[in-house]
């Protein structure tokens, strides 16, 4: 394929799977602007602007190589992609994460759980296999070419998520969260969209597990550099976004001024 050296060949894969349910069966010439249009509003249904717009990028790179290299169409057509919003920082309370996690079914709450625990992202949870795991020394580590980065990522097992390591011993002897003995694949299913009904929670996708913690390590004092490095964010811009739910730790850093300005003023009086 044309992406096989891309960093994102695997999700490319992965996205035109998804689309074979929209174009198996269409002429390339049958994918028209308002075609393309309609299938990325399904998409936007169940995911971020910024993923539907990579799945319509992705579309409209095939479509550019089939009219200016292969000429299997005369031109491509015009696809326009979503706004994205800047700085989206949704997650949930303490609380509201045990309200969701009472709601789902078992297979998918220990997911979250372990999600919440490591802040890894949903394609390096449901495709982490045994063979990056060590239980015993509490590590785990994400392969380069699984990151968005493309950098190895080092994980710090806690108790939560030794827990949920523990809990799927002997289910499968390849990959770690499955249901029904077959590995999980999809998390954004009925099952995840009724939980959060059921437990009133809104405008919430998994992704936003990251986000949430991210948010609780912030709100707990814990440096945002350090979380850059736990969450393998490659620039502190994508890091910087929590640094609002950090006040106490900031007002911490401040008074240090006025210790060195009651010190400056005390000895010239």
């Amino acid at each position: 394929m044309e992406s096989q050296h891309k960093k994102s060949h695997l999700e490319d894969v992965a996205k035109i799977r998804w689309l074979q349910q929209f174009f198996k069966g269409k002429f390339i010439d049958d994918l028209t602007r308002d075609v393309i249009a309609k299938v990325g509003e399904l998409k936007l249904k169940e995911t971020s602007p910024a993923t539907a717009n990579r799945l319509l990028a992705l579309i409209r790179a095939i479509l550019r190589k089939a009219a200016l290299d292969w000429e299997w169409i005369d031109r491509p057509p015009v696809i326009k992609l979503y706004r994205e919003a800047k700085r989206r920082v949704r997650y949930l309370t303490p609380e509201q994460a045990n309200a969701l996690l009472r709601e789902l079914p078992e297979h998918l709450a220990d997911m979250v759980r372990f999600s919440l625990a490591t802040g890894l992202r949903q394609a390096n949870v449901t495709g982490l296999e045994w063979s990056q795991v060590d239980i015993a020394r509490r590590v785990a580590w994400i392969h380069g070419d699984q990151a968005k980065a493309g950098k190895p990522i080092h994980v710090t097992l806690n108790a939560t998520a030794v827990e949920m390591l523990t809990k799927q011993i002997g289910k499968h002897p390849k990959v770690v969260f499955t249901f029904k003995g077959k590995p999980v694949v999809e998390v954004n299913t009925k099952a995840w969209r009724k939980a959060l009904q059921r437990a009133g929670i809104e405008n919430f996708r998994w992704h936003d597990l990251r986000h949430t913690w991210a948010s609780w390590l912030t709100q707990q004092g814990v440096p945002l550099n350090v979380i850059q490095e736990m969450g393998a964010w490659e620039s502190a811009d994508m890091v910087r976004r929590y640094a609002h739910l950090a006040p106490e730790q900031f007002s911490q850093h401040a008074q240090v001024v006025d210790v060195l300005l009651n010190g400056t003023f005390s000895a010239q009086q």
